[in-house]
């Protein structure tokens, strides 16, 4: 995992939000809330897995990296691919990366995890070793 720091793995909350669903406490509705931007990321910049949806069980989830720091710019707030996350890691000083699962037939999302990347550099530039966007 280098380069990758600071990882929040939100694998409890996810728990408990399928649990949640199971137990009648929230609707599948309201658990299934993937926007049509989100929808939309997950088909351009979206990695497939090998996990089937937790709801619907129809189809593998898709995971979405969404990327967030005061560097970036207009790229701010936007999903990006592995590639292109690797590419800024190696630009930028520091952000951070969101990792969203997505159904894309039921709308189920989740955050997964979180973690930041960059060169670690204050200045905001220059290469200091090479980072991947996955952890």
């Amino acid at each position: 995992m280098p380069g990758v720091r600071q990882v929040v793995d939100y694998a409890l909350q996810r728990r408990a939000a399928l649990a949640d669903v199971a137990a009648g406490r929230v609707a599948t509705a309201d658990a299934c809330d993937a926007g049509t931007y989100l929808l939309q990321a997950a088909s351009y910049h979206g990695r497939p897995t090998t996990r089937t949806c937790p709801l619907c069980q129809r189809e593998p989830l898709v995971e979405v990296m969404w990327i967030f720091g005061e560097r970036l710019g207009a790229a701010a707030g936007s999903a990006r691919s592995a590639d292109e996350i690797n590419r800024l890691a190696d630009a930028i000083s520091e952000f951070t990366v969101h990792v969203v699962e997505v159904c894309r037939s039921c709308r189920w999302n989740h955050l997964v995890q979180s973690y930041v990347l960059g060169t670690d550099d204050a200045s905001g530039g220059g290469r200091r070793r090479r980072r991947t966007a996955s952890p």
